[in-house]
């Protein structure tokens, strides 16, 4: 079997590459790969690299992920996040490939506080999640294999994410502040490509498995609760830190204004997901402290 790896350069790409290797033969790209086209801004090369190359299945981990700059550049955002996947999923479908994306809890207007479940409506608050919703539809419209994943806070051992900016900012300050009406599910990279590998052998197994899944971390937190349970686990481990988990102070989004509106409510319904794949999903708390263990 033959996989082709979209993005592989990213925070979900980099651990894709890993668990997607036992599957078969693994093609890895990213925008900046010169022997086959995967630069998500030139959409009209990308089904000329799926010709090529000939997967069973392709993985698509690329995306435009800056939510405040999307706003001041739409069309690229439209561009990565929508009509480039639908290239893919097109020319997909027209060699009987599954396809695998990933989308986020962006497609959905933050109200209210149950976790959000696939079916219900969406309603985008940004560019960044209007862009995302479009691919999502464009990839279910052009190839009806389908895995389809909406995650959200993600975070990875590997380049910056908001705990080791947290620990930063410890290190160098008595008190911080942090957003405390934001609630969601810190998920890590590797539990993204670790369920992605798993749904893919239960696809293949059983190809009524397809469709649009919510995968995240179990439990939910606030950017708050998030930052101080990192500080609590960084004094643990021995960390010299300015700051304690009792001097991070708590915030309304208000207080810090941003070009992109985020969602106060990130919860995500993974019911579905976990009955159909036969999954337990861990407690964010473990995935997070995994990869402080990892990185302090």
């Amino acid at each position: 079997m033959k996989l082709l790896l979209l993005g592989k350069g990213g925070q979900v790409g980099w651990e894709l590459q890993r668990s997607l290797a036992p599957l078969g033969e693994l093609v890895a790209l990213d925008f900046d790969s010169t022997e086959l086209h995967a630069d998500f801004s030139q959409p009209e090369r990308l089904a000329e690299t799926v010709r090529v190359v000939r997967p069973d299945m392709i993985v698509n981990a690329a995306a435009h992920t800056a939510v405040d700059k999307a706003e001041s550049e739409p069309e690229l955002a439209r561009k990565l996040n929508a009509t480039s996947p639908g290239v893919v999923a097109q020319a997909a479908a027209e060699i009987g490939a599954l396809m695998v994306h990933y989308s986020t809890d962006y497609v959905f207007d933050g109200s209210g506080s149950r976790p959000w479940r696939e079916a219900d409506a969406t309603g985008p608050l940004s560019v960044y999640g209007r862009t995302k919703l479009e691919g999502e539809r464009l990839v279910a419209e052009h190839c009806p294999r389908h895995l389809i994943f909406r995650t959200s806070w993600v975070y990875a051992a590997r380049g910056g994410n908001f705990a080791k900016t947290m620990l930063r900012l410890a290190k160098e300050r008595d008190r911080l502040t942090v957003i405390d009406d934001q609630f969601g599910a810190p998920t890590g990279a590797e539990l993204l490509a670790d369920v992605t590998a798993h749904a893919i052998r239960a696809t293949l197994a059983d190809g009524g498995k397809t469709g649009l899944f919510h995968l995240v971390a179990g439990g939910e937190t606030s950017w708050h609760g998030y930052a101080r349970f990192v500080i609590e686990e960084a004094l643990k481990a021995g960390v010299d830190l300015k700051a304690s988990p009792d001097t991070v102070d708590a915030v309304p989004t208000s207080a810090f204004p941003t070009p992109a509106t985020r969602p106060h409510n990130s919860r995500l319904d993974t019911s579905k997901l976990q009955t159909t794949f036969g999954l337990v999903l861990p407690p964010w708390q473990a995935g997070v402290a995994r990869m402080l263990r990892e990185t302090l």
